[in-house]
């Protein structure tokens, strides 16, 4: 199995400040990799720090404003060398219902949301690109598909990220087969965008790592729910081919 491992380069984190990205932020760390955890909030990222350990690295910025991520990847590489991992994690969920939401607050969703993964990912592979070798993994959601009230933007700007790593395969898959891209559902957690009696961010994050550090080109495109892979649909005619063929597909796990 290929993997990532610290000598690679510096992980990415997104979103570090709570929840689950200080919980992927911390495990990172443990694991021995230099890890740069961004977040709109300085206070926040120093409480991340406290846990993590000296590994990590707090880096506040907007992932909605592109000319900050710019310049915050080009002082990672400066001081910590090529990014080898992006997890996009960042993401807000306001509960508006759409009648209380203006269309500036919708996009301000958007931005970070969608404007967020594209910027980070296209600062990410500045770099990927030349050494041939990275990992993003983006943290997604089936609320595109089952919208819940009171969640347009977010809904909206999940599903669109979700389109947007299959475009991001489609552009770079063949050039650059060694940076791996793909989908992980987490789960209901408990955290301040989750539920209450939701999974602790912690025990999720496990996977997510796990997940993250697996660079084999086989994975580009899969999407995990927590540790399981979720299988594309099948049409009839590729349904009755492996019927025929006796060919049962299984969905690869993390343990």
């Amino acid at each position: 199995m290929i993997r990532l491992t610290p000598e690679d380069g510096p992980a990415v984190v997104t979103g570090a400040g709570s929840g689950l990205g200080r919980a992927l932020s911390v495990e990172l760390a443990q694991q021995g990799f230099t890890v740069i955890g961004t977040g709109r909030r300085a206070e926040a990222l120093a409480e991340t720090a406290a846990q993590a350990g000296p590994r990590f690295h707090p880096l506040p910025l907007d992932v909605s404003d592109a000319k900050a991520v710019r310049t915050a990847f080009a002082k990672v590489t400066t001081e910590h060398g090529a990014v080898a991992l992006l997890i996009n994690n960042a993401a807000v969920y306001p509960r508006r219902d759409m009648l209380d939401e203006t269309a500036e607050s919708f996009l301000e969703t958007v931005a970070i949301n969608l404007g967020g993964v594209v910027a980070c990912s296209r600062a990410a592979l500045e770099q990927m690109c030349e050494t041939g070798r990275g990992r993003i993994l983006n943290v997604a959601t089936f609320a595109d598909l089952n919208p819940l009230p009171a969640s347009s933007a977010y809904s909206v700007s999940k599903g669109a990220a979700r389109i947007f790593t299959r475009a991001l395969i489609a552009d770079t898959a063949d050039r650059f087969p060694g940076i791996v891209i793909g989908d992980w559902m987490p789960g209901m957690l408990q955290t301040t965008m989750g539920i209450p009696d939701g999974l602790p961010p912690e025990a999720s994050a496990k996977w997510g790592v796990e997940l993250a550090l697996r660079c084999d080109p086989a994975l580009t495109g899969a999407v995990f729910e927590q540790d399981t892979e979720v299988l594309p649909p099948r049409g009839l005619k590729g349904k009755l081919k492996d019927l025929l063929l006796l060919r049962r597909r299984r969905p690869r796990r993390l343990v």
